[in-house]
């Protein structure tokens, strides 16, 4: 037998809701290991978060400038800017940025120059050398890619379910409404900020917001060029969001046809896909891995070729994907 495959060495920075999801995850998987967190929290106070939000149940402790637990030590680093963590100092293999905030390419920049070997944002990013999502574009993935987006969780949900579609009965055009849980960057109270709607109160209003999605989307999949459209209103809840996905199809199906369609898609690809039968509501969502939730109780036929359907997801699942994102380039290495 051939030696072990060594881990593949992650430096992670932001320790938000995704980033403490990822953290989490990784700290589970055989293959990956987080070798250096940087975050501006003070140690003892992501120690606890990481505790209290966890799903089901995480244990860690805060060792001296260590973040340890059964099987895993990562060194805590109270930084935050791009260039600021000098990634080389812990041999890392690739920099998970999931702080949402230092998106630029000249960002991307100072994180390389920091000896990151390859950067992966958590979220969409400006010009990256390529957006990958699993399910749809693993296969393109290159070692000379060194800054990747694995996409948005909306992005993501919104790219597999409109392919789906697409490969069974055809989508002419199609606009989507993201009913999407508050985000961090929303105040919990009305607070000026750049944008007079994202001034108002997350915990008491349905906030319309702009969702660079659909246009991502359009890059991934260019069949769509200038056929897709999408928005996003911001609920009040904290997490489980809804993709509310009308389409005009090409030919004409049923709803119990466009079911069968994603039951298959889910039987397919189980890790991505699922198919909720029963009369779900965004709290039930949480906890999922899959990419989405497709909701087969909401499926509706306007007129002859419209047709509504619904998808669930939630950050977790997410984090998975941009975990499977940094597979995806480790084999290459």
């Amino acid at each position: 037998m051939g030696a072990a495959k060594p881990k593949c060495r992650i430096g992670l920075m932001g320790l938000g809701q995704i980033g403490r999801q990822i953290y989490r995850l990784a700290a589970e998987a055989a293959d990956l290991e987080i070798v250096a967190v940087a975050d501006i929290g003070k140690p003892e106070v992501l120690q606890y978060l990481l505790q209290t939000g966890a799903d089901d149940g995480f244990a860690c402790r805060v060792e001296g400038n260590y973040l340890r637990g059964e099987g895993f030590s990562s060194r805590m680093l109270q930084l935050v800017a791009p260039g600021e963590v000098p990634w080389d100092a812990f041999g890392v293999d690739c920099v998970i940025d999931a702080t949402g905030r230092y998106r630029s390419r000249a960002h991307a920049g100072l994180q390389l120059a920091a000896g990151g070997r390859r950067l992966v944002y958590a979220t969409l990013a400006e010009a990256p050398d390529r957006v990958l999502v699993p399910g749809l574009n693993e296969g393109d993935a290159v070692a000379a890619d060194r800054v990747v987006s694995a996409g948005s969780p909306t992005t993501n949900a919104l790219a597999l379910l409109l392919d789906a579609l697409d490969r069974g009965p055809g989508v002419e055009y199609a606009t989507m409404t993201s009913i999407h849980a508050y985000t961090s960057d929303q105040p919990l109270q009305d607070y000026a900020q750049g944008d007079q709607r994202r001034s108002r109160s997350a915990a008491q209003n349905i906030i319309p917001n702009a969702n660079a999605s659909a246009a991502c989307v359009e890059q991934l999949l260019p069949r769509f060029a200038g056929r897709l459209s999408g928005c996003a209103l911001n609920v009040p809840v904290q997490r489980g969001s809804l993709l509310d996905l009308n389409c005009v199809l090409r030919n004409v199906v049923d709803a119990e046809a466009i079911n069968e369609l994603m039951r298959a898609a889910a039987a397919a690809r189980p890790r991505l896909i699922a198919v909720a039968e029963d009369p779900i509501v965004s709290s039930d969502v949480i906890g999922c891995r899959q990419t989405l939730l497709f909701d087969a109780k909401g499926t509706q036929r306007a007129g002859s070729r419209m047709m509504k359907t619904l998808a669930w997801y939630e950050t977790l699942g997410h984090a998975c994907r941009v975990l499977d994102v940094v597979r995806t380039y480790a084999a290459l290495a």
